[in-house]
């Protein structure tokens, strides 16, 4: 690996590669990024960066990303290439980009075990982990059940099994459980797992989507007896399937009960509100991909708090705004917004996690009303 003092460059690809390509900056590497947005501060955060158009109707395809990826290596040397969202269900294209370039994150196989849901159903009996029922077929009474499809993301997959969906192959079916959404960030070296932080999630309803992630809270104020349990799971987990890098696995929490739901087997969503001024959390994750896990665990003192902002109507052309430092993702000015669609993603910190949270859902409505006026 070329030393992040050099400027090593780095490529990413993720659905929205803004997160790790501003972790990545902050360790001192040049990112070269491939998503589906293409927004403002992604742009700027990039040494390169490349917008692949439809890609939120398609999702990664070999034959529009790796012509992307070779774009942005055009006279470059990468170190490698760290993924984020968006391949959790083509483990195909995961092998394709490895035989290219070296990837700093789970190996396709790796990828496919955790997210195919009857092994994982079968992973977490023989590791005594608390899973809810999954049926392939649906259930002849779908009362108390989900339809998900196998290797969704963001929670725009997940209704209720009564709703009306596409059949496909893709499509299963669990029994919902009780709880609120906790989750464990973790690095793991492919034997061990190191606890990074636990947050908590809310969802965002839309029409369709009554599961869309809306954002997330540190820490998660679970008691230390959960914490432990929860730890014990991502460590049974990470050494069972041979996780390496930064993963995370997101639970019920029901009082003393918990299950878990989901693995996701690279960095996520959380990256804003376990925000490392020093980069040392990139770096250890491509660190943890090569066997080495950091000596000292990470702490993260006071609250943060991230929330992505919908539009509520529809916006013909996107305005030119002054975007305070506090808003990420941002719309790129003449883009076109249907109602629902993502605007920005707010950030916050507090002493307490309630205070980040009311913060975060403050600058919500600033973004909104911002907006209001300005049209």
């Amino acid at each position: 690996m070329k030393p992040a003092e050099n400027g090593a460059a780095v490529l990413i690809a993720a659905a929205s590669a803004r997160a790790l390509a501003a972790a990545a900056r902050l360790a001192g590497y040049r990112p070269l990024a491939a998503d589906f947005f293409g927004d403002t501060d992604t742009r700027e955060l990039c040494a390169r960066s490349f917008h692949i158009e439809k890609g939120l109707e398609s999702g990664f395809t070999a034959e529009t990303l790796i012509p992307a990826l070779e774009a942005l290596c055009c006279g470059e040397a990468p170190c490698g290439l760290v993924y984020g969202a968006g391949f959790e269900d083509r483990p195909g294209l995961l092998a394709a980009l490895a035989r290219r370039w070296p990837v700093f994150g789970n190996a396709a196989q790796t990828v496919q075990r955790v997210k195919d849901p009857l092994q994982l159903l079968s992973l977490c009996a023989k590791l005594e982990i608390p899973h809810p029922e999954i049926s392939l077929k649906r259930p002849r009474d779908c009362e108390g059940w989900l339809a998900k499809a196998a290797g969704g993301s963001g929670g725009t997959h997940v209704l209720p099994a009564a709703s009306e969906h596409e059949a496909g192959e893709n499509i299963y079916y669990q029994r919902m459980a009780k709880g609120v959404p906790a989750s464990i960030l973790f690095l793991a070296d492919g034997q061990s797992a190191q606890t990074v932080g636990f947050s908590r999630q809310w969802a965002a309803p839309a029409p369709g989507e009554p599961f869309r992630f809306g954002g997330s809270l540190r820490p998660a104020e679970l008691s230390a007896q959960t914490e432990e349990a929860l730890r014990q799971a991502a460590e049974a987990v990470a050494a069972a399937c041979g996780l390496r890098g930064l993963n995370s696995i997101d639970f019920l929490v029901d009082g003393k009960d918990w299950t878990l739901i989901e693995i996701n087997p690279r960095p996520g969503a959380t990256l804003d509100i376990f925000h490392d001024p020093s980069g040392s959390l990139f770096h250890a994750h491509l660190e943890a991909c090569r066997g080495r896990l950091p000596r000292q665990p990470f702490q993260f003192p006071g609250a943060a708090a991230a929330a992505i902002v919908f539009a509520r109507q529809d916006i013909s052309s996107m305005p030119g705004m002054a975007w305070p430092a506090w808003a990420a993702d941002r719309q790129k000015p003449q883009s076109r917004l249907r109602p629902h669609d993502p605007l920005c993603t707010v950030k916050a910190w507090a002493t307490e996690p309630r205070r980040a949270r009311a913060l975060a859902e403050a600058r919500v409505k600033a973004i909104l009303g911002k907006l209001d006026r300005i049209q």
